[in-house]
Parts: C-alpha cells; sequence; structure tokens
C-alpha cells in the first residue's frame, strides 16, 4: 500500500494560500476591506499549475521531478516579493459596498492623529496665553484709574480746591515721631563720630606705650622713666578698648532702633498715607456723582463707586488703627531701650576718665557686654585669598 506524505510543494502551496488569505483574517468586519486584486492573477496561475502537475512518489516519498520543484519555488519567491506591503495597502472605505478604494499609508494616519494632538494642544497654550494678557491688562486699567483719581485728589489738595480727612491727634503722634527719629539720627552720627576718635586716640596711645617701652630698653639712664609712661600708656589703651566696646554697644543698640524699629512705624504711616489719600480720592468721585443727575446710568456707576468708596474706607481705617497700635509699642520700647542705653553710656564714661578700671569692667559685665579679643576684627588669611 502507498503512503501519502506531504512534499515540499504541498506545504509550498499552503503558506502561499495563508500568506495570501491572512489580512483578510484580520480585518473587523464591516469596517474596511483589504484588496489584493493586483497580486490575485499570479496566486491564481501557481495554483492552477499546482493542480494540474503529477506529482509521482516513490516509496519512500521523494520527489522525482526536481526542476518542476525549483520552479515552483521561483514562483513562490516572486509572489512572496511582490506581495502585500503592510505599509502600504489598498483599502475600501465606506463600509459594506463601498466602492471608494485607494492607497492609505499608515503612517499618515498616526500623523494625522499627533496633528490633531499638536493643534489641541497649541490651541489650549493659546487660550492660556490669551487668559494671562487679559488679566494683565485688567491690573493695569485698574492701576491707571486708581493713579488719575489719586493724583487728582493730591493736585486738588495741594491748590486748596479738595477736602483731605484728618485724624488731629494721630497726625500729631506722627510729626512728633518724625522730629525724635531726626534727633535720633543727629545723636547716632555723634556717637559714630566719637567711636572714630576715640578709636584713633587709642591706636595712638599702643604705639606710645611701645614706643616708650622701646627706648626704655635703648636708654639705661631714663629707663624708670620711660618703663612708668609705657605702663601708662598700655593700661589707658586697655582701659581705651573696654570703653570702645561700650560705646560700639552703644551705637549698635541706637541704629537698630532709629534704622530698623522706627523705620517700620514710619513704613506703616507711610501705607496710611497713602490709604487716606485713596479713601479722599473715591470720596470725592462719589461726592461728584452724587450731585448729577439719577438717570438709570449714573445710578449704576454711583452703586459701583460706593463699593470701591467702602473697600477704600475699611483698608483707611484698618490701617489707622495700625498705626496707633505701632506708635504705642513704639514709645515704649524707646523708653526701655534709651534707659538702658544711656545709663551705660554714662557708667561707662565717667569710670573711664576717673581711672576706675573695675568700675569700668563691671559695667560691661552688668550689661552683658563681651569684649572681642584683639585683631578678631581682621579677616583671616583665607579671606584674604
Amino acid at each position: 500500500m502507498l503512503q501519502h506524505e506531504q512534499t515540499p510543494k504541498c506545504a509550498l502551496l499552503q503558506h502561499l494560500f495563508l500568506y495570501s488569505t491572512w489580512p483578510l483574517m484580520c480585518v473587523p468586519e464591516g469596517r474596511v476591506y483589504v484588496n489584493f486584486k493586483q497580486h490575485s492573477s499570479m496566486a491564481d496561475s501557481m495554483m492552477s499549475k499546482a493542480a494540474t502537475m503529477e506529482i509521482p512518489i516513490n516509496s519512500n516519498g521523494d520527489s522525482r521531478n526536481l526542476a518542476e520543484d525549483d520552479s515552483l519555488e521561483q514562483d513562490l519567491q516572486q509572489v512572496m516579493v511582490s506581495g502585500p506591503n503592510l505599509n502600504e495597502t489598498s483599502i475600501v472605505s465606506g463600509g459594506y459596498g463601498g466602492t471608494t478604494e485607494g492607497i492609505i499609508p499608515t503612517s499618515s494616519i498616526k500623523g494625522s492623529n499627533m496633528h490633531h494632538a499638536s493643534n489641541n494642544s497649541s490651541m489650549s497654550a493659546e487660550e492660556a496665553t490669551k487668559g494671562i494678557a487679559v488679566e494683565k491688562f485688567d491690573i493695569m486699567k485698574k492701576w491707571g484709574l486708581n493713579t488719575y483719581k489719586c493724583t487728582k485728589q493730591m493736585i486738588s489738595e495741594r491748590f486748596g480746591r479738595g477736602s483731605r480727612t484728618v485724624d488731629l491727634e494721630l497726625e500729631a503722634q506722627i510729626e512728633v515721631l518724625r522730629e525724635t527719629k531726626r534727633k535720633y539720627e543727629s545723636v547716632l552720627h555723634l556717637a559714630r563720630a566719637l567711636t572714630n576718635h576715640f578709636y584713633s586716640m587709642v591706636q595712638t596711645q599702643h604705639a606710645l606705650g611701645d614706643t616708650f617701652a622701646d627706648l626704655s630698653q635703648k636708654s639705661p639712664e631714663l629707663r624708670d622713666e620711660f618703663g612708668y609712661n609705657a605702663e601708662t600708656q598700655k593700661l589707658l589703651c586697655k582701659n581705651g578698648e573696654t570703653l570702645l566696646g561700650a560705646i560700639n554697644f552703644f551705637v549698635s543698640s541706637i541704629n537698630t532702633l532709629v534704622n530698623k524699629t522706627m523705620e517700620d512705624t514710619l513704613m506703616t504711616i507711610k501705607m496710611y498715607e497713602n490709604a487716606r489719600l485713596e479713601f479722599d480720592a473715591y470720596r470725592a468721585d462719589l461726592e461728584e456723582l452724587n450731585m448729577g443727575p439719577r438717570d438709570a446710568v449714573t445710578m449704576a456707576r454711583i452703586e459701583a463707586a460706593q463699593q470701591q468708596y467702602q473697600i477704600h474706607k475699611d483698608k483707611y481705617e484698618r490701617l489707622r488703627n495700625d498705626v496707633t497700635i505701632k506708635l504705642k509699642f513704639l514709645e515704649e520700647n524707646k523708653v526701655k531701650v534709651m534707659h538702658k542705653q544711656l545709663l551705660l553710656f554714662h557708667n561707662a564714661i565717667s569710670a573711664y576718665f576717673a581711672g576706675n578700671q573695675q568700675q569700668l569692667e563691671q559695667t560691661l559685665k552688668q550689661f552683658n557686654i563681651k569684649l572681642k579679643p584683639p585683631g578678631a576684627d581682621k579677616p583671616s588669611w583665607l579671606e584674604e585669598q
């Protein structure tokens, strides 16, 4: 009995059939049809040729006609080379019975999706930019309108045509603070000048003491006299450095009081004065509108002006309360600080010029003042580099 075995020709024909029909099995039904008409003629000729071909089989299942096998393999390779390209297929669109067909590269589909995404992102970025521009325009518009009203009010006050809100008690306290600050700035300037001059004197005493000590070694006949003067100058130099520590502490405390504490209160006062000017400007605007006709448009403007007037009135009253509180705390702090600093300055100066070194050192301990060691103000070698 003859045993039928699958020959290489049959295997090649099966591969050819699967290769020519696999796109039809991968397409969803009713969506897209893939057309391979341009390759069907070659495949049909191959199939007919294979169907009419006699394939003699021997008992070992080997093919006797190797030339026919070679020709069939060459035809199959030609079909494989000229077969459908996955990146370029013939697509019939439009559902069932569609007649429109054409070559649509798959890369163009991805490109269109990316194009739509880029368009959406660019549109959202453009909308965000427009929103920011509109917001900035509104801010500039409000700022320009507010500046115009305040400038108009300021000019009216300068020429005596407009009225201004005045708190007599608070204005008097503010004027006292400004006068006090000017006087304290003068004290600070003089104290710094005293520090510089006294520092120069201490340096001169230090150099004079070194010179006396050197001369006492080189002048045997005047050794004792030069030695006494050298010791005196060194003692004065030491006491002078102690007094300089006290004066520097006094200057530092006055500087903090004038340029930080008082300056902070004056900044709040400046904000209060700006709020007062804005309040008077919107108040004058509201009074002017109330004196005009009462039609529909004017009533809407009066209502808007009333809202702005109330807003600036609340701001003005809030800042006025802040200024009142800060002035009270500043006065208490000033009295406490100046009491301590003036006592320090008096005790240190008195002890120094009385030659009471012990009392001078006790004064520094009383106020917790620590002297810097000699050369502490000089930069280190690494900082100089």
